[in-house]
């Protein structure tokens, strides 16, 4: 089968590689229709994320099923389905509490597991034609409808971005009526300002410095905010201050929430300086987020901070250690939460707002490819060329019809 293959730093390479074979009687096989390339599959690439050469990667996929042990039960040869991109066991201490992200034994050695990536076990990718699915009655979730239908999109995004986006406002307290400032307007930042959105949210800032993805933003209803222009956090109390509305109905002594209810780092370690963005500064987002919070609000981290870094600038920074403004996190009074999505969680209940006409996050995907055009792909969006927001790899002909 062809599968798109870490084959060194910046190196991503369409190889043929065996075609996996049933290992456990809970297992299925996937023949893949679409797979996603995500941002973070863009850590291993850049060699910040140690991968072994050779590993198949990719872990947005969805498609019908080819095969199942003899031991499945709910899955059968020809259903269609999505995977969430951390595998789960379904019987651990944590998977029955509803923490998948954070299964006991599918990886023994990480609290993670997951397909095709850096330190998640030893789980080929779904950037391939084929990919092995353990207790399939466990992680797959059924969809409706046929490959390349009008779902499609949106479903292979319940994978992992739409769930991951959505998990960001619970980690933040978004709910109705609230005020938010989500960093980062890649697909999980358009995807948290999309959920804000859906949950009532009065006001949605979402910042970047890429005028495509802001318009994505703009698009969907927030308010697009771009850091090359000046302080992004000074941006937003300016745009807070001109509302009337807003201004007329504060007390005495409110005219001090300049700020917003809620703060999602949706960039991680690889954020730019706002003072010079052609230099990172890994902390830029979460000194950002802290300080446009109001005091007593929430935090939300679902940008990733990863160790070791061997790209880092400093020795601390490898280990993945950063300093972080504590004082003014205790003054405020704030409350975070952090961490990988369980998409398990929420996959099903997105799904039935999919069907049912309430969502779209397809939206948000800006091209479609075939394997073969996958190298060049990861290329164009690691350097951000102009429109690559969203890259989905497309196997099944109807699906790429």
């Amino acid at each position: 089968m062809k599968a798109v293959t870490y084959t060194g730093a910046r190196e991503m390479t369409v190889l043929d590689q065996p075609k996996p074979k049933l290992k456990a009687p809970t297992d299925a096989i996937l023949r893949v229709t679409t797979s996603g390339i995500c941002g973070s599959d863009l850590h291993m690439y850049d060699g910040r994320t140690p991968l072994k050469e050779g590993t198949v990667v990719g872990h947005e996929i969805m498609g019908v099923i080819e095969q199942v042990g003899e031991a499945v039960q709910s899955i059968k040869k020809g259903d269609r389905v999505v995977l969430p991109f951390n595998i789960a066991c379904g019987f651990c201490f944590n998977c029955l509490r509803g923490h998948t992200e954070s299964c006991l034994t599918m990886n023994p050695e990480a609290p993670h597991a997951a397909y095709g990536y850096a330190g998640m076990g030893p789980y080929s990718g779904g950037q391939a034609e084929y990919v092995l699915v353990p207790y399939a009655d466990f992680n797959c979730l059924k969809l409706p409808g046929t490959p390349g239908d009008q779902w499609e999109d949106d479903f292979l995004l319940l994978s992992d971005v739409f769930p991951t986006g959505y998990h960001a406002t619970e980690l933040a307290g978004v709910s109705p009526g609230k005020t938010v400032a989500i960093f980062g307007a890649g697909p999980v930042g358009l995807l948290a300002a999309y959920s804000s959105l859906l949950k009532g949210a009065s006001e949605v800032y979402v910042v970047d410095g890429v005028p495509e993805r802001l318009q994505k933003a703009k698009d969907m209803g927030a308010i697009p905010v771009n850091f090359r222009e000046g302080d992004p956090v000074e941006q937003i109390f300016q745009l807070r201050k001109r509302n009337k509305g807003i201004q007329q109905s504060f007390r005495p002594g409110e005219e001090k929430m300049q700020g917003v209810d809620c703060g999602i780092d949706a960039v991680g370690y690889q954020a730019r300086d706002d003072r010079d963005p052609g230099k990172e500064k890994p902390t830029q987002v979460l000194e950002s987020v802290i300080r446009v919070v109001n005091a007593t609000g929430q935090v939300g981290i679902i940008g990733v901070y990863i160790a070791p870094d061997p790209g880092a600038r400093t020795e601390e920074a490898k280990k993945g250690i950063h300093p972080f403004p504590v004082a003014d996190f205790f003054d405020k009074g704030l409350r975070m939460g952090s961490g990988q999505a369980p998409v398990k969680k929420y996959n099903e209940y997105l799904r039935d707002l999919i069907v049912n006409g309430r969502a779209k996050p397809g939206r948000i995907v800006s091209h479609h490819i075939r394997i073969d055009d996958a190298p060049d792909a990861y290329d164009k969006f690691d350097k951000r060329v102009e429109g690559y927001t969203k890259v989905l790899i497309r196997f099944d002909e109807k699906a790429a019809a």
